[in-house]
């Protein structure tokens, strides 16, 4: 087993630890005002903002999918950050739902948190598969350790930028990972696919009030939103159906 960092790994930490330093010493970022004020107010069947909180089922379907396919799995680091990836779409659906049941800052707060795990897993997997699966476990249990942090922090200080970095950061990671082939024996995911899900999945949060007035009010981009995010996590339980799983895991430490 090599112990010494190879240089992508010592790239990957030097910028993990500039992203750390930018948080911790860069402006005080606030959320924008209004932020809760989202363009579907509707209830439904006594449901308040019905659409808001339905369109987490998604997060829901793909987390019990990819959790029921997990037998097809070898054992190994990659078996690992892709439960903890669905077990984080579960959590999200939860937390998600209870957010927008009543839209407030505390209730952002735990949407925040509920999307932690997910975030751990996705970024784990991806450096897992194009880096080594040292970095990708230590990529995961840091996410995993500092998600919480960043949201602490903008619940005390209403600081919104490490929050910022742990997620944008995160998904440029996933995005720098698709340049890079997959190491020797990792189950080549399609990065491509899973970021590209994510990126209209901003899009359409971004473009939440001009997306329900386009459609004459029958559905809002915060909740296309939910949807497109869900299926960000399509590539990997396609790639677990379409014969992935036969090499998936397969690298173990000594690749690293």
């Amino acid at each position: 087993m090599k112990h010494s960092l190879s240089a992508a790994e010592t790239t990957l930490l030097a910028a993990v630890a500039l992203a750390l330093a930018v948080a911790c010493l860069g402006p005080n970022v606030a959320q924008y005002a209004h932020y809760h004020a989202f363009a579907d107010q509707r209830a439904m069947w006594g449901l308040p903002f019905a659409m808001d909180v339905l369109s987490n089922l998604p997060f829901a379907v793909m987390g019990v999918w990819g959790l029921a396919r997990m037998h097809v799995l070898p054992q190994g680091t990659q078996r690992t950050l892709t439960g903890v990836f669905f077990v984080g779409l579960l959590i999200t659906a939860v937390c998600s739902t209870l957010y927008h049941l009543r839209p407030d800052d505390a209730g952002l707060a735990l949407d925040r948190l509920g999307m932690v795990l997910a975030f751990a897993g996705v970024t784990g997997l991806a450096v897992s598969d194009r880096l080594s699966m040292r970095a990708g476990a230590t990529m995961a249990i840091a996410v995993a350790a500092l998600g919480p942090v960043a949201v602490g922090v903008w619940a005390s200080t209403a600081n919104l930028l490490p929050w910022s970095i742990l997620q944008g950061g995160g998904m440029l990671l996933v995005l720098s990972m698709v340049a890079r082939r997959p190491i020797a024996g990792a189950c080549g995911l399609p990065l491509g696919a899973l970021i590209g899900w994510y990126a209209l999945a901003k899009l359409l949060e971004l473009g939440d009030q001009p997306i329900f007035e386009l459609t004459h009010g029958l559905v809002s981009g915060h909740s296309l939103k939910h949807v497109a995010a869900a299926l960000s996590a399509w590539p990997v339980i396609a790639l677990m159906h379409n014969g992935g799983h036969a090499r998936f895991g397969r690298t173990q430490l000594a690749h690293a």
